[in-house]
């Protein structure tokens, strides 16, 4: 269970009008010692009472998507954000701690849209409390947050509704192409290659010096988990694209843009766990993120999934794809995709287009039926699943493994060596001392326990 709290707070928490103060907080067991709804199901027209977790940024796209729910509570560690957001939810209260959120009886589900280190701390918390939980992408810091997040998800399974913020997952396109895969278009697939033109600016320092922190900054909530660390704007001041290049925060270009993309391989190919994984690129950096990496996951049935980004990762895609396609297409025209290799031609595809190689072959290919139902958006999805009791398709079980097998990627990186995996017992077996990577320290009082 996550980290028990005091005696004290559990008291309280059974007063009917509860205050919610940093001091009572102890650790993260909050979610241990409520008591969830009896049915967290919502009638076809009720509201559904969320917390949002992250208010600004990419916090705030996802406030759009349901934002015709109640909004109950707004949470940011940027105090300005509050104050700016809540202009337009004037009702809502504010919050810097995502824990009390977490722990408040009256939300029915959460927003999860804060940096990675905090994303499977704050869902644990909130599917143990019975909540609903929308999470960025990706689920998790480590591979073994992903497997607790499939773990917790499974106990709730039936009683709360899940989902990742893969939003291409509801694209018309996605689905045309797992329809083509599925469909046997190319025949038996025997490679997957994903790629993402991304990749990482360099970081000047490790540790950067203090700088006074700001009355609207609530410093320690946003260090979390994450090792102590004085404050410094330039942690955080720029979004993902600044604190994603640490491993203390982030995951890379894998771990963000991985999620949307490895996502279509996933689908289509009914992926699940590899059993060895290698990875190519600079020296591993122990406090930043590759700038580039080529990654290959081998799983059952002879089936590889390649991973390319940065400059050098498209010279390799680029090499080994523009010679199967020919004149079909260029590739490098290409900043995100992912190239189907089956035993009858290419199929590729990104989020709105879809090229079947060779294109002479193919000309009189007729469009396979329509297998996937047309979605009824993203955000709606999950809001359904919460009301009727049935699963995203995004659900913390599907998404769940997905992370875990892209983060198995940095982490080959990280050990520099390629790594063979068994996932029933949720070991590296031929580099135990790699196993250490699975999983991280957390800062005191911000433990995760399984």
């Amino acid at each position: 269970m996550l980290a028990k709290i005091s005696h004290k707070y559990a008291e309280n928490m059974n007063q009917s009008h509860q205050q919610f103060t940093r001091r009572k907080f102890v650790g993260l067991g909050l979610a241990s010692v409520i008591a969830p709804s009896a049915s967290r199901a919502q009638s076809a027209n009720s509201k559904l009472s969320i917390g949002v977790i992250g208010s600004g940024g990419r916090g705030g796209a996802n406030l759009n998507g349901v934002k015709g729910e109640h909004i109950h509570t707004l949470c940011d560690i940027n105090r300005n954000t509050l104050k700016s957001v809540q202009q337009r939810f004037k009702d809502a209260k504010t919050t810097t701690d995502w824990r009390e959120v977490v722990s408040n009886p009256e939300i029915d589900a959460v927003v999860i849209s804060t940096a990675d280190h905090h994303h499977a701390l704050a869902a644990i918390a909130a599917m143990r409390a019975g909540k609903h939980v929308y999470c960025e992408k990706p689920l998790a810091h480590t591979v073994q947050e992903a497997r607790w997040m499939q773990e917790e998800y499974a106990k709730q399974k039936g009683k709360i509704a899940t989902q990742m913020g893969t939003q291409i997952h509801a694209g018309v396109n996605y689905r045309r192409a797992v329809e083509l895969i599925q469909a046997g278009a190319i025949g038996k697939v025997q490679e997957a290659h994903v790629w993402c033109n991304r990749s990482i600016t360099p970081i000047s320092k490790s540790i950067l010096e203090a700088q006074p922190v700001p009355d609207f900054i609530d410093w320690d909530v946003w260090l979390g988990p994450a090792p102590e660390r004085p404050y410094n704007e330039g942690y955080w001041k720029g979004g993902n694209l600044n604190w994603n290049r640490r491993w203390d925060f982030g995951n890379g270009v894998p771990g963000d843009m991985g999620s949307h993309l490895i996502d279509l391989a996933w689908w289509a190919l009914k992926l699940r766990h590899p059993t060895r994984i290698s990875s190519h690129g600079p020296d591993p950096d122990p406090i930043a993120a590759a700038p580039w990496q080529e990654i290959i996951w081998e799983h059952p049935n002879d089936l590889k999934v390649h991973w390319y980004h940065g400059p050098e990762g498209m010279k390799r895609r680029n090499a080994i794809l523009q010679p199967l396609v020919g004149n079909d297409t260029v590739i490098n025209k290409w900043g995100i995709g992912v190239a189907f290799i089956g035993e009858e031609g290419v199929l590729v595809s990104d989020y709105g287009k879809n090229v079947l190689s060779p294109s002479a072959k193919f000309k009189d290919n007729k469009t396979p039926p329509q297998t996937i139902a047309p979605s009824a958006g993203h955000y709606n999805e999950w809001l359904k699943a919460c009301r009727d009791g049935t699963e995203s398709l995004c659900n913390f079980d599907y998404s769940g493994s997905l992370i875990e097998h892209n983060l198995l990627g940095n982490l080959a990186h990280r050990a520099g060596k390629s790594l063979d995996w068994d996932a029933k017992n949720f070991q590296i077996t031929n580099d135990k001392a790699a196993n250490k990577l699975l999983s991280k320290t957390y800062r005191k009082g911000w433990e995760i326990n399984s």
